[in-house]
């Protein structure tokens, strides 16, 4: 037993006292509040000391969402995590700064006339792809309850391959989701056979700038191209709504050319998440509509709170407002010259991998990674009975990386893919160590293809 009488000062840097502390040194209950307090040390360690237990979140290659910021960003952060955006009387600095970014997003995309428009920041891509859907629907009721028409039956018509957002969307909202099929001729919805899903009751059509299941782009002008063939035919006259979560603060940047936003005259409203390759910590969304006429005003808010008249857009109500202000750090700290250099040094890297993954033999590649900085692969038909791409997922999560497997969408289902998602932090060194580690646990699955090597060892994989 320690004396701890005979433990002198030169010792106590060594002895971190908290360990030897109620609820260190004894079980804390965990699904009741505890009687007593706690120091404040020890509280933090429990708290810290389960949080480590977590996956390192730099080596989450499955996430789209931003585990990078500087140090200028993270004391920012510490500095105004109190500021509750709701309350723009209380933090007009704060609610004009929001509005500030929503007009740079929105003349990123081109935006013809960012004084007739309207945005707002979110807590992420889902609620702004909720307002964009809802939105739509509003749109299409007025009118067709202005015509006497019924409104008993919207649709909105999407790819299957959509973020699981949108099935939220249709679900809570009561719209009937039309499912436009990915299959090995059609990886993304891209205008094909569109006549057969859009009727008078489609609120509209969504078109995905980074597909979650392979990064790949869904051809926005393609499919307006189609709706304009279908107006002219039928009278249907339909918006689409972008969801750019991924894509939209990687296109303007690195594919300045792809014409995709509100170049396209069909593009009513589009979303991105600031904390994806917005390059801001979760959570903040964004979404911009062409023009105030296109988000009717029975879905803006008036209300009286907190000694103000405030107008508000949102799902949610009381949310932090430090994001919307690292949005804008991040905005005038690197410009459309840093954005460029960040976002093209992270497709540098995506391409870099998917080159050599594919060079590896076992796979084939489903995308490149030259879209946004994220790219896919499957096993080669053939090549092997004995492991999958759940196996290789397996035996990379035991070295920390996370790198996801999983089934390709509705006609795909029997498509196992497994993806890569580089955002900025994932430097050329490490994804050095990402395929270095990839290669050796290749081989390692490989050398047990011989069910007598397998009996050895009594590695008996999944199939």
């Amino acid at each position: 037993m320690v004396d701890h009488r005979r433990i002198n000062e030169s010792d106590r840097m060594y002895l971190s006292p908290v360990f030897l502390r109620p609820g260190e040194a004894t079980s804390l209950a965990r699904w009741e509040i505890a009687d007593d307090m706690l120091a404040p040390e020890t509280a933090y360690q429990i708290v810290h000391d389960e949080a480590m237990l977590d996956g390192n979140a730099r080596l989450n290659l499955a996430t789209f969402v931003s585990t990078f910021m500087d140090k200028h960003a993270r004391d920012l952060y510490a500095e105004t995590v109190d500021k509750n955006i709701i309350d723009k009387d209380e933090y007009p600095a704060t609610a004009a700064i929001e509005e500030r970014c929503w007009r740079i997003i929105g003349n990123l995309w081109n935006n013809p006339d960012i004084d007739n428009a309207i945005g707002t920041s979110t807590i992420g891509s889902s609620e702004a792809c909720m307002l964009g859907g809802l939105a739509l629907k509003r749109r299409w009721r007025e009118r067709r309850v202005a015509d006497g028409k019924p409104v008993d039956s919207p649709n909105v018509v999407l790819s299957t391959a959509v973020q699981v957002c949108w099935e939220k969307f249709c679900n809570y909202f009561e719209v009937e989701p039309r499912w436009v099929p990915v299959d090995a001729d059609h990886l993304v919805m891209d205008g094909h056979d569109l006549e057969n899903y859009v009727d008078e009751n489609t609120i509209g059509v969504v078109a995905i700038m980074g597909q979650t299941f392979t990064g790949l782009f869904e051809p926005v002008k393609a499919i307006a191209e189609k709706l304009d063939e279908i107006h002219a035919s039928t009278g249907l006259d339909l918006k689409i709504h972008v969801d750019a979560a991924s894509g939209g603060m990687v296109a303007p940047f690195c594919h300045p050319d792809i014409e995709w936003d509100f170049r396209v005259d069909r593009v009513a409203s589009i979303n991105t998440s600031g904390h994806k390759y917005g390059l801001v910590y979760p959570g903040v969304g964004w979404i911009v509509w062409r023009s105030v006429a296109d988000l009717p005003e029975s879905m803006v808010f008036h209300c009286a709170y907190l000694g103000g008249n405030m107008p508000t857009l949102a799902l949610n109500f009381s949310r932090p407002g430090a994001q919307v202000l690292l949005q804008y750090y991040q905005l005038l700290r690197l410009g459309r010259a840093g954005y460029t250099a960040v976002q093209q040094g992270a497709l540098d890297v995506a391409q870099f991998l998917s080159s050599q993954i594919a060079a590896l033999g076992p796979f084939d590649l489903v995308s490149k990674g030259d879209t946004i900085p994220a790219f896919a692969w499957k096993l080669k038909d053939g090549y092997t009975e004995n492991w999958t791409l759940y196996d290789l997922e397996e035996r990379l999560r035991l070295k920390g990386w996370q790198v996801p497997a999983y089934p390709m969408a509705d006609n795909l289902a029997d498509m196992t893919l497994q993806r890569i998602v580089v955002r900025f932090g994932l430097s050329h060194d490490l994804a050095e160590s990402l395929l270095a580690d990839i290669k050796t646990e290749v081989a390692f699955l490989d050398s047990l293809n011989s069910p007598m090597r397998r009996e050895a060892t009594g590695t008996h994989f999944h199939h």
